[in-house]
């Protein structure tokens, strides 16, 4: 794709994980397959980004990948709760995992969006409340993203050989 272009996606679904491989047993060989409910949900995500891209090629070159999905809040819960819930007092600390989403979509857009997924140098992933369930997705090139450092104090753990100014 071009230096300037992105993909801004949504898909007005309920957000699925992505569902583990299964395995079975053929004879004397394992076999794996992947869930049929997995399949179709990234299917359905494929065909969105498709339709999306029109006729821009797939990102040759590293990118930000940003991710949201939103949930519909209980209709359960008071108007009260479910604007708290809108404004992002209230998260949704409930299934799916949001790493499994992201997973998902992942898969679901690797040779679509872009090239391969290994040119994916920067994610941000969010789950929230909303008036209806959504996924919103944008794929931009990292030329276009603003270059935020992370400080090496930031990272908990001395991996990086270096004190991280915390004891640890």
């Amino acid at each position: 794709m071009a230096g300037g272009a992105f993909l801004d996606a949504a898909l007005h679904l309920s957000s699925s994980s992505k569902g583990r491989a299964r395995a079975f047993l053929r004879g004397r060989h394992i076999r794996h397959y992947t869930p049929e409910r997995t399949r179709s949900y990234e299917g359905m995500i494929r065909t969105a980004a498709m339709e999306a891209l029109g006729d821009r090629e797939a990102f040759d070159e590293p990118v930000e990948l940003i991710l949201r999905a939103v949930f519909p809040a209980p209709a359960s819960w008071s108007n009260r709760k479910r604007a708290q819930a809108y404004t992002g007092s209230i998260k949704p600390g409930k299934k799916p995992d949001l790493d499994n989403i992201a997973k998902a979509w992942n898969d679901a857009l690797n040779g679509v969006v872009y090239r391969d997924d290994s040119l994916i140098c920067r994610m941000a992933l969010e789950k929230r409340y909303g008036p209806r369930a959504l996924v919103v997705v944008t794929v931009q090139p990292m030329t276009m993203v603003s270059h935020r450092n992370v400080p090496v104090q930031s990272v908990p753990f001395s991996v990086l050989g270096e004190s991280n100014g915390s004891g640890e």
